[in-house]
């Protein structure tokens, strides 16, 4: 398909007032673009995820010799720059997008953009985002070579689900909120998962359960778990207590499932951010046409939202403990999964400015960065108690072995 340069270049936009607005420093310029204090919601489910790992996987038992050569560092390290590239990428595309698509006025409430203030061009911020990508992309297709499990190198090969994630995690970083560059040269100007309402949907998926869980799925494939697995099944009934105890029901089914758990009030957390955030635009994103959930079911709907995510992110600690944490080695240790609970009062104030009370426009700011600050908190907690509930799970088998 042939696409008009004058519809795809980023400088084909309209210009910024760049001479209404003085221009900060260099440095203050692209933090106001690329928004680096926003990536604790990537590293935030990272954490999460190599808590999970460690605890289940790499624990040193007899059972998890086989994990000793693997390099947990530095594909956690890997994968964290993964998704922060691909959030940077993200928002730098957004502050180009929203600009040109109108969304970005002089009436926005919100926290200034780069772009809409005239203090970068379109251009800058739409090559910059597609510059994050492109490392993000460099960075991530190595994690979906699987190694092979004989000296030959050549017998190596390439994970399909999780090459899909690190394509599509691009993809949707330009096409959250779309616009003519890059996607006017595939003739995909007009996708946009942000305007079409389900930015809530992908912040929950990406930010949530791909970003969670991604951890964890890396070591099982790295580390050819199914092959340590089939050892465990025919090893004595002690060891079998020790099996269950780190895998769970099923081998890599076990450590997955507990991540997918483990996910779930990660991800309703940050879509708790993105809920406030679109609450917050939803008067401009009217005029701009960007149908977000907030412009699409109202103001009622959207603090109900916020108000379930955040409530049910707690509640899902309860579930967990009491339904998931049954077997008698958790007896003692599994409370320590309660351990987020203690960042509750933290986000009260969130939930009665957001969902029970009548903040509105930039009176937001605040808890689009407070409920942010709440989910890494979580997290933290989470990770911190998941690490407690083996450990002490562990010390139990022990004592019960002796």
């Amino acid at each position: 398909m042939s696409t008009s340069t004058s519809t795809t270049t980023p400088s084909s936009s309209s210009t910024p007032p760049s001479v209404k607005y003085p221009r900060p420093s260099w440095f203050k310029v692209w933090a106001h673009a690329a928004r680096p204090h926003t990536l604790t919601a990537s590293i935030a489910p990272v954490i999460v995820g190599h808590a999970i790992t460690v605890s289940t996987l790499l624990l040193p038992t007899e059972q998890n010799t086989s994990f000793s050569t693997l390099h947990l560092p530095s594909i956690t390290l890997a994968w964290a720059a993964f998704a922060c590239l691909i959030q940077l990428g993200t928002n730098l595309h957004n502050d180009y997008a929203d600009f040109v698509k109108g969304a970005d006025d002089e009436h926005r409430v919100g926290q200034p953009r780069a772009t809409q203030k005239g203090w970068l061009t379109p251009s800058q911020t739409a090559y910059a985002s597609a510059f994050c990508v492109s490392l993000a992309l460099a960075i991530g297709y190595p994690l979906c070579i699987v190694p092979s499990t004989t000296s030959t190198v050549s017998e190596s090969k390439i994970d399909g689900l999780f090459l899909f994630i690190i394509l599509s995690s691009a993809f949707n970083a330009v096409a959250y909120t779309g616009g003519p560059y890059p996607l006017g040269y595939i003739g995909l100007e007009h996708v946009s998962i942000g305007y079409s309402g389900l930015g809530d949907l992908f912040v929950l998926l990406y930010f949530g359960f791909v970003a969670t869980i991604g951890l964890p799925y890396l070591v099982v494939m790295h580390a050819g778990l199914m092959g340590v697995e089939e050892e465990h099944d025919v090893s004595s009934s002690s060891s079998s207590t020790t099996v269950s105890l780190f895998f769970g029901n099923g081998g890599e089914e076990g450590i997955l499932f507990l991540s997918f758990l483990a996910s779930i009030p990660v991800g309703f957390l940050a879509t708790a951010i993105i809920v406030v955030n679109n609450l917050r635009d939803r008067t401009t994103d009217v005029k701009a046409g960007k149908r977000t959930m907030a412009v699409r079911f109202g103001e009622r709907f959207a603090r109900c939202e916020y108000g379930l995510l955040v409530l049910f992110s707690y509640a899902s600690l309860l579930m967990a403990c009491f339904t998931y944490f049954t077997e008698d080695v958790y007896q003692m240790s599994r409370y320590w999964i309660l351990l987020p609970i203690i960042s509750f009062p933290i986000a009260m104030p969130q939930l009665r400015a957001v969902a029970f009370g009548g903040k509105d426009g930039a009176a937001l700011n605040d808890h689009v960065g407070g409920t942010a600050k709440v989910q890494f908190l979580f997290c933290i907690l989470l990770s911190i108690g998941l690490r407690k509930v083996y450990s002490g799970a562990i010390t139990a088998t022990t004592t019960t072995n002796i």
